[in-house]
C-alpha cells in the first residue's frame, strides 16, 4: 500500500516542479509517475529492510517528448529514500548520462523542492593513473628495466615530443587544481591510443599499496558514491558489479532501486557483456613472449622461496600452451576451410559458424586441454599477485622489497586478466549446453594478425534473459525499464523473451505528447522496383530520390547496408552529391555539426546513414524535416547470434521469422520513424521506400506499430 505521505510528496514536487518552470502537465508524463510510483512504492519489506514476495519490476515504453527523465525521477527519487534505498539511474549512452547529470537532476533539485544528493560513477577507464603517468615521464628520460621486458603487454612506450607535452601539461594542471584526472573533463579531444597509456584497470591497480593512492581520482570519485542518493551510470558497468556479484563498486542490488533509461539496449549489453573471444595466432605469440621475458627475468632476479617457484613454472606451461594453440589453428583451418590470403578487403570476415552451437568432437577435446592449460596458468597468476600483494604489505617473506613488488604486480595483473580471458572463452567453448536452455553461439571468424591471418574463436549466449533474471530482476530490491521502444508489433512478448522480466512485471505504454497525424505524413510510394532485388532497388532510389525531398531544408536518409548507401551515392548526379553527407567520411558528430552548419546557411543538407544514425540522433526543426528509409531495416541473416537464436526457436517448433526478423524489424523502423518529430513544434514527412508493408502479410502488423502519422500509400 503507498503511504499518504509519498503520495503527498511525489505530488508536490511534481506541482512545483510545473509551477517553477510554467509548464503544464503532460499526461504521459503523469501517467509515468503514477505506474512507477504504484509498483516501486508499494514493495513489502521484511525486517532488515529487504523485499520480500515477487521480484519488482515495472517496465514503461514512453515516447520522445513525454520527459521520461522527469517522470521518473520525480518518483523514484523520493520512494528510494522513503524505503532507505540508493536509486541507480543506467543509461546506454554517454550524452544521456551526461544530460541527466549536467541538466535534468540541477534543474529538478532548483524546481521540484526535492532534497537529494547524486554522483556520476564510471568506470576506471575513465580516470587517470597518476602512476601511469609518473612512469610515462620516467620513461621519457629513462626506461624501467623490469617494465622492458613486458613490451607485448604495452608497458613500455616511446614517448615522443607531443606526448611528452601531453604529460607535463597534465601534471601542471593536476597541481593547479584545474583538472581531476577525468577524461571526460579534459578540455581537448584525446585519442584513445594515447589515453590507453595513462589509465589502468582493476587487475593492474595496486589500490591502496600504490603510492598516489590517496590523489587517486578513480578512488575520490569511489569515495564521493558512498554517501549520494543517487547514482548515475551506464549499463556496463551495472553489468560488470552485477557479475563480481553484485556490490562491488556500486551499492548492494538488495538495497537499490534502479532504473534502466535506454532500456531496450540492455538485453544486448547483457549478452556482450558475456560474450568471449580469443585469437589463437596472437595468443600463441603472446605465450612465446611469457616465455622468453619470464626466462629472462629470473636470469635477472633469482628469487628464493614460493615466488621464485611459481614465476619458473610459468615459462615451460606457456611453451605447452602455445604447441596445443598451434595444433587448435590447424584444427579449426580445416574444419573451417579458411584459406590464408583470402581478400577481406571491404566485406564481411569469412565465418564458420557450428550449428546448434555444437563444435565436432576433436575439437572439444583440444579446447578441454587449453582450458586445463589456461586454469593452471590463471592460478599461477593468482598466486603470484597474491604473494605480491603480501611483499607489498610487508608480509609473508617473498624475498622481494615492496617497492620491487609494486612495479611487478600491474605487469603480472595484466597477464592474469588475459590468462583469465582466455579460460572463460574455452569453458564456454567446450561446455554441454543444457537440454532445457538455449544453446551458446559458437563460431570461428577470419582476422588478419599483422601480414599473417589469424583466426578467432567466439562463444557468445544468444539470450540474456536468464542471466538478467538471476542477478538482477531476482536480486534487486526494484527496478524500472524505461525507453521510446520497448514494445514491437505492439506488444512487450519480444522484450520480455530477450530480457527475461519476471511474469511479475508490470507493463505499460504512455502516449507521447506529439499529435502524429497533424504533424507528419508517412508515404509509401510505388518504386515498382522489389527491396530483395538490390540492383533494381538501388537504381530506383537514384532514380527517385532528388524528387522525392525536393524543397525539404533538411533531409535524413536511412539505409539498412554500406553497400547500397555508397551505390545510391555514387549513382547521383555529380551536382547533387554535393549536398549529401555520408556516413563514415567524418566523426558522426562532425558529420551532424556540417549537417546542421548547412541547414542554418540555407542551404539543403542531405545526410546518408546507418543504423547508428536511426538511433539516439536528435535533429530537431528545419534539421530534419524528411526520413527517407530504404528498405524495411530486417537484420543481416549471417549475424552468428542472432542465426543461433532462429535456430533454437526453430528446433523448439517456432517461427524464426515471424517471432525475431519481423519485431526486431518493426522495433528498428519504430526507432528511425522517431527521428522526425523531436519536438512538440516539428513538422515533417516520413517515406518508406519498401511496399512490403503493403503487399506481405506481416506487413500490415508493422505499418499499424509505427506511429499514427497520415497515410499515403501509393
Amino acid at each position: 500500500m503507498l503511504s499518504i505521505e509519498l503520495k503527498a510528496q511525489i505530488q508536490g514536487a511534481y506541482s512545483r516542479f510545473l509551477e517553477a518552470k510554467q509548464l503544464k502537465p503532460r499526461y504521459g508524463q503523469r501517467l509515468m509517475i503514477a505506474e512507477v510510483t504504484k509498483v516501486l512504492g508499494t514493495i513489502q519489506a521484511d525486517e532488515e529492510g529487504r523485499r520480500s514476495g515477487d521480484p519488482a519490476v515495472v517496465a514503461v515504453e514512453a515516447g520522445t517528448g513525454t520527459g521520461k527523465t522527469v517522470a521518473y525521477s520525480i518518483s523514484a527519487i523520493p520512494t528510494a529514500k522513503a524505503a532507505g534505498k540508493r536509486l541507480v539511474i543506467a543509461t546506454a549512452t554517454v550524452a544521456l548520462q551526461e544530460q541527466i547529470v549536467h541538466k535534468d537532476l540541477p534543474d529538478l533539485m532548483r524546481n521540484s523542492g526535492l532534497s537529494f544528493s547524486f554522483a556520476l560513477a564510471k568506470g576506471r577507464g575513465r580516470y587517470l593513473c597518476l602512476s601511469r603517468l609518473d612512469l610515462l615521464m620516467q620513461e621519457g628520460q629513462a626506461q624501467n628495466a623490469t617494465a622492458q621486458l613486458f613490451q607485448e603487454e604495452g608497458f613500455v612506450i616511446d614517448v615522443d615530443e607531443r606526448s611528452q607535452k601531453l604529460y607535463t601539461t597534465m601534471i601542471e594542471r593536476l597541481a593547479g587544481n584545474r583538472w581531476d584526472g577525468d577524461r571526460d573533463s579534459w578540455p581537448e579531444a584525446l585519442e584513445d591510443a594515447d589515453w590507453a597509456r595513462l589509465t589502468t584497470d582493476h587487475s593492474q591497480c595496486t589500490g591502496r599499496h600504490c603510492p598516489n593512492f590517496q590523489q587517486c581520482a578513480f578512488y575520490r570519485a569511489r569515495e564521493g558514491m558512498t554517501k549520494v542518493d543517487v547514482i548515475v551510470t551506464n549499463h556496463d558497468m551495472v553489468l560488470a558489479d552485477l557479475a563480481l556479484g553484485g556490490g562491488a563498486v556500486l551499492p548492494d542490488p538488495r538495497d537499490t532501486l534502479y532504473v534502466f533509461d535506454e532500456g531496450h539496449h540492455l538485453p544486448d549489453k547483457a549478452i556482450g557483456h558475456f560474450a568471449h573471444f580469443t585469437r589463437l595466432r596472437s595468443t600463441a605469440d603472446w605465450l612465446a613472449q611469457i616465455d622468453k621475458n619470464l626466462t629472462k627475468l629470473l636470469a635477472q632476479h633469482p628469487l628464493p622461496g614460493e615466488l621464485g617457484r611459481l614465476i619458473e613454472g610459468v615459462p615451460e606451461l606457456a611453451r605447452d600452451l602455445r604447441a596445443q594453440q598451434q595444433f587448435m589453428f590447424s584444427a579449426c583451418e580445416q574444419v573451417a576451410d579458411f584459406r590464408a590470403g583470402e581478400d577481406m578487403e571491404g566485406r564481411e570476415r569469412p565465418r564458420h559458424r557450428f550449428v546448434g552451437g555444437v563444435v565436432p568432437g576433436h575439437l572439444v577435446e583440444l579446447g578441454i586441454e587449453l582450458k586445463k592449460g589456461f586454469a593452471k596458468l590463471a592460478d599461477l597468476f593468482t598466486r603470484i599477485a597474491e604473494l605480491l600483494k603480501q611483499a607489498m604489505d610487508g608480509e609473508g617473506s617473498s624475498g622481494i622489497a615492496s617497492h620491487q613488488a609494486e612495479e611487478w604486480y600491474p605487469l603480472f595483473g595484466s597477464l592474469l586478466t588475459r590468462a583469465q580471458g582466455n579460460w572463460d572463452l574455452w569453458l564456454a567453448f567446450t561446455a554441454e549446453d543444457a537440454e532445457d536452455s538455449p544453446p551458446m553461439a559458437r563460431w570461428l571468424t577470419l582476422a588478419e594478425s599483422g601480414a599473417l591471418f589469424d583466426i578467432e574463436v567466439n562463444a557468445s549466449p544468444i539470450l540474456a534473459a536468464e542471466t538478467l533474471r538471476r542477478n538482477l530482476w531476482n536480486v534487486a530490491y526494484g527496478a524500472l525499464v524505461t525507453s521510446a521502444t520497448l514494445t514491437a508489433l505492439n506488444s512487450f512478448d519480444r522484450y520480455r523473451m530477450r530480457a527475461g522480466l519476471p511474469k511479475a512485471t508490470v507493463t505499460a505504454v504512455v502516449p507521447s505528447p506529439f499529435h502524429h497525424a497533424d504533424a507528419g505524413l508517412l508515404r509509401v510510394p510505388d518504386l515498382r522496383a522489389d527491396p530483395r532485388d538490390a540492383a533494381a532497388h538501388t537504381a530506383a532510389i537514384v532514380r527517385e530520390l532528388p524528387a522525392l525531398v525536393e524543397g525539404s531544408r533538411g533531409t535524413l536518409v536511412l539505409f539498412s547496408s554500406r553497400r547500397q548507401m555508397q551505390d545510391v551515392f555514387d549513382g547521383l548526379e555529380r551536382d547533387w552529391r554535393r549536398r549529401v553527407l555520408i556516413q563514415g567520411n567524418l566523426s558522426k558528430q562532425e558529420t551532424l555539426n556540417k549537417h546542421k552548419a548547412r541547414v542554418d546557411e540555407g542551404e539543403p543538407s542531405v545526410l546518408f546513414g546507418l543504423a547508428s544514425f536511426a538511433e539516439g540522433v536528435d535533429l530537431p526543426g528545419a534539421y530534419c524535416e524528411h526520413v527517407v528509409i530504404a528498405k524495411i531495416p530486417f537484420a543481416v541473416p549471417d549475424d552468428p547470434v542472432e542465426a543461433a537464436l532462429a535456430e533454437w526457436i526453430e528446433a523448439r517448433g517456432g517461427n524464426p521469422f515471424m517471432e525475431i526478423a519481423v519485431p526486431d524489424a518493426s522495433l528498428r523502423l519504430v526507432q528511425a520513424c522517431g527521428r522526425l518529430l523531436r519536438t512538440e513544434q516539428d513538422r515533417g514527412t516520413i517515406t518508406l521506400l519498401d511496399r512490403r508493408v503493403v503487399t506481405q502479410r506481416y506487413g500490415k502488423a508493422i505499418l499499424n506499430a509505427l506511429p499514427p502519422f497520415r497515410r499515403e500509400i501509393q
